[in-house]
């Protein structure tokens, strides 16, 4: 049986995890002194994430970060499942597969650095920001031309969604609150 290329180990993509620093962002932290920290996102890699929740996908985030701010991020792109300041991430992706009832033989995982190897081989698609580690690069399956915090989880989401017929469905916003709400009036 001839060896699948990306195109086609995507078609089947039922779930998407995600570390989040040198993924989500650059990899760069400003520390708070309450003990949180600030980063910074990309919003069309926020965009994306909750463009694929709208459309039924499951994303997780797995990442030994934490703080509220992450926290409060993730919530409103409507990421459910959430693992943060996780420092056992096999565990964390096995607890979401069940959780979620996916196959993690039709799952992405997106890592940068050496605690992400293990889910990365757990999975049936790892990939990776074009700005990983040797080692990530060398296990994942794809590299995106993009860095952390540059649209390395757009592209993802996107190629995924566009593969399968679900990208671009619509123009309409996809995080709603009380705010747009009322502008739109």
């Amino acid at each position: 049986m001839a060896k699948k290329n990306f195109k086609e180990l995507i078609a089947d993509v039922e779930a998407l995890v995600f570390d989040v620093d040198g993924v989500f962002t650059d990899g760069g932290i400003i520390p708070l002194a309450d003990g949180d920290f600030i980063r910074k996102y990309y919003a069309k890699d926020g965009y994306a994430v909750a463009y694929a929740i709208k459309h039924g996908y499951k994303i997780c985030i797995i990442s030994g970060g934490f703080g509220r701010t992450l926290e409060s991020r993730m919530n409103r792109l409507g990421v459910e499942y959430l693992y943060l300041g996780c420092m056992d991430k096999i565990a964390a992706i096995h607890d979401f597969a069940a959780r979620a009832g996916v196959d993690l033989a039709k799952t992405i995982y997106m890592g940068d650095d050496i605690p992400d190897l293990e889910c990365m081989r757990e999975v049936g698609i790892p990939v990776a920001p074009a700005d990983a580690c040797a080692e990530v690069v060398e296990e994942a399956v794809y590299v995106s031309e993009y860095g952390g915090g540059k649209g390395a989880v757009r592209d993802i989401v996107e190629q995924v969604l566009r593969v399968q017929g679900n990208w671009a469905l619509d123009s309409r916003g996809v995080i709603a609150d009380d705010s747009n709400k009322a502008a739109s009036r």
